[in-house]
């Protein structure tokens, strides 16, 4: 069912600064902006040979990720997207074997403009869980 790794997510308290690490100091190559109101979020993604790594900075103080960082004020890992062929199907046979999918259940369009859903952490040893259809 899973695919590729396709991104690791980190909340960041100022996504300007941690851009400035990611390319200039590391040398990366990272993206514009987008916003991603519907999310609560700006992200930027650090595009890497196998993989991304996603910075979110949250929109508001409504954002789950300012919640997040609440808990954590210096930021750090949120989350681990992983590619799907079909999420409906995905979502059915997780669902089926007693895993939680967040929210209403329904897809929603994520940064790369496809696809997302979210599991519940406590059903897959304390991570949270993004699979992105592709």
């Amino acid at each position: 069912m899973l695919g590729r790794l396709n991104h690791v997510a980190l909340a960041v308290p100022d996504l300007a600064a941690a851009v400035r690490i990611y390319r200039d100091t590391l040398g990366a190559d990272v993206s514009e902006p987008q916003r991603l109101p519907e999310h609560g979020v700006s992200v930027v993604f650090v595009r890497l040979p196998n993989t991304k790594v996603e910075l979110l900075e949250p929109l508001g103080p409504s954002s789950p990720i300012a919640a997040f960082l609440e808990r954590s004020p210096a930021g750090g890992m949120h989350h681990m997207c992983y590619e799907v062929a079909d999420i409906r199907a995905a979502r059915d046979r997780l669902t089926s074997a007693g895993a939680r999918v967040l929210g209403d259940g329904e897809p929603k369009t994520g940064a790369h403009g496809r696809p997302v859903l979210f599991l519940h952490p406590k059903d897959f040893a304390g991570t949270l869980i993004e699979l992105e259809e592709v």
